[in-house]
């Protein structure tokens, strides 16, 4: 795919104000680290994760998609009405049914004849509404949309440890399905993408490469589809090891058809993201692909894996950081279970990042230059 008028106008985020370290986590799962005599700090030690953030008790996504969508339209100089398309992307949602696209587009007041649906692909959803947008911009359906979702982690981890925590037979051979549950993080990221007309300064997005692996489908998989409502006690499991090499094989394959797609070389990807899963993988992914680690910036010791979001969110805080320069060739890559592969290329330009940086700040404990380096 090949995009020639399509400008990444601005990004909005919003990221929750509970901290919650790994090792709480572990203080939680006393009862199995006994038993199996695990030793403390495994958790960060095996992930690189050493924070990850929640919504307070009973967050619908729809609210804070909405709150990202107004950071990103604030930042954009794009109003409501403006908007032609409104895509909802992330795993979680507020209900089966309706999308929870409609709730965001009712919370934004955004004109009656914009189109509004859910995308669901696991944590590609974000990055799938954004071609499909940048498609439609493109061929001239619509000149603006807004691409969102929000993560919600805390019924997953909560249900987790208390499986954990109960099931007396589990061996550490099986607990290794759940570890991948632990490492889960909530965020909330909105996109905004326009004609270039309309942002004529900002990033252009230029091109997308898909490629499927579907033979790899049941590595990591729900035990059954829920919504975020308060009956929600999700279950995941999850083969990461053989996820994480079955995924880094697509990605090779992936990366060179986006080389070719693109006519850029390697060395000429002046920065790239990825998605954030954890140390190991980030560290394996880009080995394999012979990017430098430099070139990378990494949210996931603070975010943790958020999903559908990590990689929009990490992009947001990377252009913050400064870390992203004007006329750079950026590489986005992103990597979701099914096994699905999608990459992105752009350059970077003047798009505006707006967000709730001043509460990260204050309770990450760190900075994020520290974190991704």
């Amino acid at each position: 795919m090949q995009f020639q008028r399509v400008r990444l106008a601005s990004i909005g985020y919003t990221i929750p104000p509970e901290v919650v370290h790994s090792d709480q986590i572990e203080q939680q799962l006393a009862p199995l680290y006994e038993r199996l005599e695990l030793p403390p700090g495994r958790l960060e030690l095996m992930t690189g994760i050493q924070q990850r953030r929640q919504w307070p008790r009973g967050t619908m996504p729809s609210d804070r998609s909405a709150e990202s969508c107004r950071y990103a339209l604030q930042a954009a100089g794009i109003s409501g009405s403006q908007i032609d398309l409104l895509v909802h992307g992330s795993v979680c949602r507020d209900y089966l049914e309706p999308a929870t696209a409609c709730r965001v587009h009712h919370l934004l007041g955004l004109a009656a004849d914009c189109l509004t649906y859910d995308v669901s692909n696991a944590c590609l959803g974000l990055l799938n509404g954004m071609i499909q947008a940048a498609a439609m911009i493109d061929t001239g359906q619509v000149r603006s949309a807004l691409v969102v979702g929000t993560e919600v982690s805390r019924y997953l981890m909560e249900t987790t440890i208390e499986s954990l925590n109960c099931d007396t037979s589990l061996t550490r051979q099986d607990i290794k399905l759940a570890l991948a549950s632990l490492t889960i993080g909530s965020a909330s990221t909105a996109i905004l993408l326009a004609h270039e007309d309309l942002a004529p300064d900002a990033s252009p997005l230029l091109t997308a490469t898909a490629i499927a692996n579907t033979e790899h489908h049941e590595l990591c998989k729900s035990t059954r589809d829920v919504a975020v409502g308060e009956q929600m006690q999700p279950m995941m499991q999850t083969d990461s090891e053989t996820l994480m090499q079955e995924g880094i094989a697509t990605a090779t394959t992936t990366f060179q058809h986006f080389l070719d797609q693109s006519g850029w070389s390697s060395d000429q990807i002046d920065r790239s993201i990825c998605h954030q899963v954890g140390g190991a993988h980030r560290a394996s992914l880009l080995a394999a692909l012979q990017l430098d680690v430099a070139k990378d910036f990494a949210t996931f010791p603070w975010l943790g894996n958020t999903g559908s979001v990590a990689l929009p969110v990490t992009l947001a805080m990377a252009a913050e950081q400064q870390f992203l320069q004007s006329g750079q060739q950026l590489a986005l890559m992103g990597i979701g279970s099914g096994i699905n592969c999608l990459m992105l290329g752009a350059r970077w330009a003047q798009t505006a990042v707006s967000g709730n940086s001043e509460l990260i700040g204050a309770r990450s404990g760190k900075t994020q230059a520290t974190l991704s380096s």
